[in-house]
């Protein structure tokens, strides 16, 4: 359905096309159109006038008096000025606004001229409309008199009041007392302010004797503060200069409490309903009489307080229920004094019935009620085109009952403006109704031939906007049919419009609206279309986010084509249309129905709605984004409930957004041993509020909450106060504890300290017990402060039980538990000149290998016999090596990089990662205790299997062209297999990073590379990925950007420098300079000697015949006279003088090279390309 506002159409349509009976009621216009085509009359209507009342305080503007009407012909202005009347235009320094009753006063001059009440008048021939008074007020600046003031002397005792007087001026009025100095008197329940102003004493005091008690009157609507002249107070004490007796000094008469403010005893008090009551009672005497307040017979209302300590009663906006009779009671301990107010609450006029116009035809019973409420009760008056109605011309047919005026048979001439004036001593009401009498023939103000569109299944509205009097009567006919349009589906609103529910395809086509009244009939044609209903078929669906990232929600819809040019899809967020893409840092985007959110935030959370609208129907879809983020942080942590070492900590949650608490985190801060530094203490459920904290002895804490989600930790609350721990015996013992026996005949027990905050107090130390566990014997115990003991002439390898007990100055820590270990091991010889310490004595056996992966293996051993252990099991380490690449058989028999790994524990297998894929490998396995590694296994050998390559080494772009871009690259350096061939892709990227589609070409020729790519797009750049493949696959990637150029370059641009004579002169003798210097070199090199493998071996006896590997040499003593790392010795232990010195130390930083049994073979010649090797040393171990 498509709607056409037209000028003037839209006012008041309701009251002017009815087909209902007279009057009509509503408030009464007659529209443009009709008035264009009928010249119809109109009374004055009071369209705008200025708010009363207009005070001049703004001296730096002019002040509009306003009055704007409206009728035909166009009304006419005149005024008047506090009952007489008033020409603006007689004045020149007015201003005045032609087809207007505004003038403007002036700022300049005297505005005092033209102080007073105004009211327009609004006149044509039908009548005349007039505007409520409008006062216009020029304050004077409000100013004390100029008076002498001479002091005011009292007696000590006596109550007395300095009166303020203040000037009159432009409410409200505020009144301080304050000194010369602007420092406000102390206002208390012997001292206070009345509500005149005054400043009232209920006795007087020596204190009060001052110079400067100066009143300052406040009026904020004028921005003025105006100051009384200071006055002086002398209070005459009743203590003499000779008598300094507590009784002479004290020698105040004592008295009965009588009021200062009111006076009498009784008062009455009426006010406007909606004011605040304000009852004041301010007493002297003394002792000070306390004021209390009553309400005779009923309680005093909730609302009402009391103020200025109790000396005044407020109840705030009174109304009938606040009407009765108040006391207020001032006491001491002499006597009462009392008054009574009697409270009247009124109010203004308000109407019950205003007066409304009305249009009738000729010859109707016309009736104009107007009445109102108010307290007392208002006077209504009456006025015809205003003037007052006894003064108006009289008429026959007119009739004045009671508050309403009755017209019979009206006629043409009766129709005039009539005004209603309802008023009390309180306010005023005024109300214009024009009141029309005539008869009129039906006119269209809907346009002939409007097209109407509708949505198959929805309702769909034809209007029939006509103006006649009588109201004309409305039917709606088919083109194709004479009759009127009936059925269930079809309904004449009172307006004429037609509506038709549930539209269907048959109801497209032609209408006809058909008006008549007594005066004339009249009609015009619409047409309807029938259109496909707007549906969403693509729904957005609910989301749940975290914040910070970016949400998306989809939706689409179908239409029905002719609304090609009319189809919006738009989103609402909570009812409000998101506006999109209207700033470069909007973080929203819409397009294409996908709304896009970036660095989403929580008040981004809540119900989008897409919205599918052409001009007659629309769609909606909804759904909700949950902005999931951290929780806020706790507040009002309060400690409570404190118990010695004890305390309970409560907090109030702060918001979840959107995913529920699961944990609080407890963290505390202590200011002795870490201060700043804060730990946690202990979690407690997110549906806890509260948690009681185990705290240690003598720490002083402070604690604060963290709150936790699934999404993440919350920001910490802010910190409690300080809470310190009474001193207390320790709560454990330590932990941890170790008995190691790196010598035989000792036993060395290590302990885990306690922490700082676990000494609970001053004075910790340890007590250590121990006892041998074999045999029956009592405790041994030493106290100590350090966190270490040392046990001497203890038997070999023998079990001993232990157990440290923590104690401070406040008592012992709970029973410690016993542990039980071994004093130092024993010692053994292997086949070596000398005694060495005891390692293991034998070489794990059944050593497998199982393939894994390209990478991974799989070791398995058999275990050590306890027996050939000598002393604890430290667990099993293997060593590898890798020998060749499967892809260069020449490099068999040299050895890579050595490797260790060590699995702890009493274990038969592991696995070894890392491994290079599509390699030969040998390994071998020892077991390990607290003094070194024992013998080698022999050694086993195994392959890997192909894997993916490693990056190529290089890949750069050669040469580039307008349309071709040539690529160059080298194999990678560890093909982890044989090489297949490689992969390239290459994109079109922008200056966005925006990537284009990818291109794949599959390169076949492992030899190959280079490559030209052609066909390319000019001044475009493009990024080149590279990966070499095996059959397993194709490895990582590199990459390389690069731009073609916007031309071909000549490729003979710069080829004429090598065909000059003299270049290739120059290239010749460089090149032959240096095949001189390289046969130098190499004559040179021959002169130097060999060293002989088999001296080499002869020095350095195979590993296995000594039945270990290098790791295991016998150079293990128990004593600490080891040699230093790097020396050089025989193994007689004394240095071989005319031998090289050369040795497996010096080559501990090269790469040594073993046979497939582990057997060095390498010849030690140049450290300078060999890598770095790994040896796994035992603790007593020393350099070979």
């Amino acid at each position: 359905m498509t709607l056409n506002k037209n000028p003037g159409s839209v006012a008041l349509l309701c009251l002017l096309i009815s087909a209902q009976a007279f009057p009509l009621t509503a408030a009464m216009d007659i529209p443009l159109e009709v008035l264009e085509q009928a010249n119809i009359e109109q009374p004055p209507t009071i369209t705008s006038q200025a708010a009363s009342p207009i005070v001049a305080f703004q001296p730096d503007e002019n002040f509009a008096v306003t009055c704007e009407a409206k009728g035909n012909p166009e009304p006419e202005f005149r005024w008047t000025k506090s009952g007489q009347e008033f020409d603006p235009l007689m004045d020149p320094r007015l201003e005045k606004e032609d087809h207007s009753g505004t003038f403007v006063i002036p700022k300049n001059g005297n505005l005092s001229e033209f102080q007073g009440t105004y009211r327009c008048y609004a006149s044509n021939n039908l009548g005349t409309a007039i505007s409520e008074d409008m006062d216009f007020i020029v304050p004077n600046v409000p100013k004390f008199p100029k008076e002498k003031m001479d002091p005011i002397i009292v007696e000590e005792g006596e109550a007395f009041i300095l009166e303020c007087n203040p000037p009159k001026g432009i409410p409200p009025l505020q009144i301080y007392w304050m000194t010369i100095r602007l420092e406000p008197i102390e206002q208390d329940a012997r001292v206070s302010i009345g509500l005149n102003g005054d400043l009232y004493f209920s006795h007087a005091e020596e204190k009060d004797s001052r110079r400067d008690y100066c009143c300052f009157a406040s009026f904020p609507m004028i921005r003025t503060i105006v100051q009384k002249t200071a006055m002086s107070v002398v209070v005459n004490t009743k203590k003499s200069k000779s008598d300094t007796s507590s009784d002479a000094a004290n020698a105040i008469l004592e008295r009965k409490p009588s009021l200062l403010t009111p006076p009498d005893v009784r008062s009455e008090k009426q006010l406007v309903k909606g004011e605040d009551l304000e009852l004041e009672c301010i007493a002297e005497g003394f002792p000070t009489p306390i004021i209390k307040w009553e309400k005779l017979g009923h309680k005093l209302p909730d609302k009402a307080r009391v103020e200025h300590h109790g000396k005044l009663l407020v109840v705030p906006s009174v109304d009938e229920g606040d009407n009765g009779k108040y006391m207020c009671k001032a006491s001491n301990s002499h006597g009462v004094a009392q008054h009574f107010f009697t409270v009247t609450v009124e109010e203004p006029p308000e109407w019950v019935q205003e007066p409304r116009s009305q249009l009738h035809t000729i010859g109707s019973d016309i009736h104009i009620k107007c009445s109102a409420t108010g307290s007392p009760p208002p006077v209504i008056t009456w006025r015809v085109n205003g003037v007052p109605l006894e003064d108006a011309p009289a008429a026959a047919n007119r009739e004045r009952l009671g508050d309403v005026i009755v017209l019979r048979r009206a006629t043409a001439g009766n129709s005039a403006v009539y005004q209603c004036h309802a008023s009390n001593r309180h306010g005023a009401l005024l109300a214009n109704a024009n009141i029309m009498i005539m008869n009129l023939k039906p006119r269209f103000l809907t346009p002939e031939g409007r097209e109407y569109s509708a949505v198959e299944g929805k309702a769909a509205i034809l209007h029939c906007n006509v103006f006649g009097s009588p109201p004309p009567s409305i039917t709606w006919s088919r083109d194709d049919s004479s009759g009127a349009v009936e059925g269930p589906r079809f309904t004449v609103h009172r307006n004429g419009s037609l509506e038709i529910r549930v539209v269907e395809r048959g109801d497209m086509g032609e209408y006809r609206c058909l008006t008549n009244n007594t005066e004339g009939t009249a009609a015009i044609a619409a047409t309807l279309a029938v259109r496909d209903p707007t549906r969403i078929i693509v729904s957005p669906e609910d989301v749940q986010i975290l914040a910070g990232s970016a949400a998306q929600l989809s939706c689409s819809a179908e239409y029905d084509k002719s609304f090609n040019n009319d189809f919006e899809l738009l989103w609402e967020k909570d009812d409000m249309e998101i506006a999109s893409n209207q700033t470069e840092d909007s973080r929203y985007f819409v397009e294409d129905g996908l709304l896009q959110i970036s660095n989403v935030s929580y008040e981004d959370q809540g119900r989008y709605t897409c919205v599918a609208r052409t001009s007659i129907d629309q769609d909606r879809a909804e759904a909700m984004l949950v902005v999931l983020d951290v929780p806020d942080a706790p507040t009002n942590l309060v400690l409570s409930e404190h118990k010695n070492r004890g305390v309970k900590l409560k907090w109030s949650p702060g918001e979840d957004h959107g995913s529920s608490t699961t944990e609080f985190i407890i963290e505390y801060e202590e200011g002795q041993w870490e201060p700043g530094k804060w730990k946690e203490l202990v979690r407690v459920p997110g549906n806890h509020g509260s948690a009681l904290l185990k705290l240690h002895g003598n720490v002083d804490y402070r604690f604060r909450v963290a709150p936790l989600n699934a999404v993440g930790k919350g920001r910490p609350s802010e910190h409690t106060e300080r809470y310190k721990t009474p001193p207390a015996a320790p709560e454990k013992n330590p932990e941890n504890i170790k008995i190691e026996g790196h010598l035989p005949y000792e036993m060395d027990i290590n302990w885990e300290p306690l922490l700082p905050i676990e000494h609970n107090g001053p004075g910790l130390e340890y007590k250590v017990s121990y006892r041998r566990q074999d045999l029956d014997e009592d405790w041994k115990e030493h106290t100590v402060k350090r966190h270490s003991f040392i046990v001497s002439a203890t038997p070999t390898f023998v079990p001993y039980e232990i157990k440290i007990h923590a104690r401070n100055q406040q008592g012992w820590a709970p029973e410690p538990r016993i542990v039980s270990g071994f004093s130092g091991e024993d010692s053994f010889f292997w086949n070596c000149p000398k005694e060495v310490t005891s390692v293991p004595s034998a070489a794990p056996d059944n050593v497998t290998v199982e393939v894994m992966n390209s990478s991974v293996v799989k070791v398995s051993w058999g275990r050590v016999h306890k027996d050939k252990l000598h002393g604890h099991l430290g667990g099993y380490r293997v060593n590898w090596w890798r020998l060749r690449s499967r892809t260069d058989a020449k490099k068999k028999g040299q050895h890579g990089e050595r490797h260790t790994h060590a699995f702890p524990g009493d274990r038969g297998h592991g696995l070894l990662p890392g491994l290079t894929p599509f390699s030969e490998y040998s390994l071998m396995v020892m077991s390990f205790n607290g003094r070194g590694n024992g013998p080698g296994s022999h050694v086993v050998t195994f392959r890997t299997p192909e894997g993916v390559p490693e990056k190529n080494s290089a890949f750069r772009v050669m040469e580039v062209q307008k349309h071709t871009i040539s690529l160059a690259w080298s194999p990678p350096r560890e093909p982890n297999g044989i090489l297949t061939g490689y992969q390239l892709q290459y994109q079109l990227i922008n200056d966005t990073e925006g990537l284009g589609p990818l291109q794949t070409v599959n390169i076949s020729d492992p030899a190959a590379t280079k490559l030209t790519l052609k066909d390319l797009e000019a001044l475009s750049r493009y990024r080149f990925y590279l990966r070499s493949c095996t059959t397993v696959g194709c490895g990582h990637t590199v990459t390389e950007d690069s731009t073609t150029t916007a031309k071909e370059r000549l490729g003979n641009a710069h080829q004429g420098i090598s065909t000059q004579g003299w270049f290739i002169g120059l290239m010749s003798t460089i090149a032959l300079l240096t095949l001189i210097l390289l046969i130098a070199c190499f004559v040179n090199r021959n002169k130097g000697g060999k060293y002989s493998v088999k001296e080499k071996e002869d020095l350095h006896p195979d590993v296995e015949s000594q039945g270990m590997n290098d790791d295991t040499f016998c150079e293990y003593s128990d004593n600490d006279e080891k040699p230093l790392k790097g020396s050089q010795r025989s193994l007689s232990g004394q240095m071989a003088g005319g031998e090289s010195g050369d040795s497996l130390v010096d080559y501990g930083d090269q790469e040594v090279q073993f046979n497939e049994d582990g057997s060095f073979i390498g010849e030690y010649a140049g450290h300078k390309d060999k890598r770095v090797s790994t040896e796994i040393k035992g603790p007593a171990q020393a350099p070979a």
